[in-house]
């Protein structure tokens, strides 16, 4: 018997062969097609002759697999998978030609996290566009995220429910102390951190915020000498002694050999994370920039943080 040329078979033959064995009858399989019946079963009819092997038994009650028409009705339809897979690949690949991908974020994300991203990001994907809208607090982000202004924010976490979330690092809050302040221990009292005018943020800030509810928490004064918007600034007047701030370390870096840092008498932290709209359709260009950030800093896509 003469060995089957795998050459010689055709899809449309495989695609008859798996809906014959669905439907159960030539003429549903045909209604499935959209062909006529006759060529569904010239088809199957040629199927059989190149294999060699009977896989359909005709009679009154429909078209019965045999055994080997059911094994082999089995690897046609992982060959119909894979065709799938591959034209979904391609799909994807003009997906990331081009487009673009909204970000949203606040300062210290911007200068420190997203350069190293977005550095990758173009190596891989030179034809998607890249915005970032930087925000004040941390609350404007998820703002713009609910009103479909941006497709990925960098927010303080818990996200809320609508959100999905993981988290991307942990900043620790610190005391930054002018160049000429008296030895201290690593650790603050009270006493000590209020006896220097305190630099801050001005109001509405999402760091002076979170400051304001740490103080608030342990009963202490909000009360500061200088509203500065800029951190590199505040950075700067610490230097030059006009004062100490309290800044979480990613927003004060790179901090001046000069400048003491010293640990809060509490130690409180902000966890910032990554943020999508749970429900929205995201395009291609949204998902490589979600992977892109977990291959250059870590992190757990998927994993929610609900408030």
């Amino acid at each position: 018997m003469a060995q089957s040329n795998p050459n010689r078979l055709k899809l449309s033959q495989l695609r008859a062969l798996v809906a014959i064995a669905k439907t159960g009858t030539f003429s549903d399989a045909a209604l499935q097609l959209d062909l006529s019946q006759s060529a569904v079963s010239h088809a199957i009819a040629t199927l059989e002759t190149e294999l060699g092997v009977i896989l359909l038994n005709r009679g009154r009650q429909g078209a019965v697999l045999t055994p080997v028409g059911a094994t082999i009705t089995a690897e046609a339809e992982a060959v119909l998978n894979r065709l799938d897979t591959i034209c979904q690949q391609a799909q994807l690949a003009k997906g990331l030609q081009s487009g673009q991908v909204r970000i949203g974020g606040f300062r210290s994300v911007a200068t420190h996290i997203l350069p190293a991203v977005i550095e990758r990001f173009r190596q891989q994907y030179p034809g998607i566009s890249v915005t970032i809208d930087e925000f004040s607090h941390y609350r404007r982000v998820d703002e713009s995220l609910r009103e479909g202004r941006i497709d990925i924010g960098f927010s303080y976490l818990p996200a809320g429910k609508e959100f999905d979330a993981w988290e991307l690092l942990r900043d620790e809050y610190i005391v930054l102390l002018p160049p000429a302040a008296k030895p201290v221990n690593a650790q603050l009292t009270w006493e000590q951190l209020f006896s220097y005018p305190l630099i801050q943020t001005p109001p509405g800030d999402g760091c002076r915020y979170k400051i304001e509810q740490y103080l608030m928490r342990h009963q202490q004064p909000c009360k500061f000498a200088y509203d500065v918007r800029e951190d590199s600034t505040i950075v700067s007047m610490v230097q030059k002694g006009l004062g100490a701030t309290i800044m979480a370390k990613l927003a004060a870096e790179p901090i001046p050999d000069d400048i003491i840092v010293a640990q809060l008498p509490d130690p409180f932290e902000r966890v910032i994370g990554v943020i999508t709209l749970t429900d929205a359709l995201q395009p291609p260009s949204v998902f490589a920039f979600l992977d892109t950030i977990k291959a250059v800093w870590g992190g757990k896509p998927g994993e929610s943080q609900a408030a």
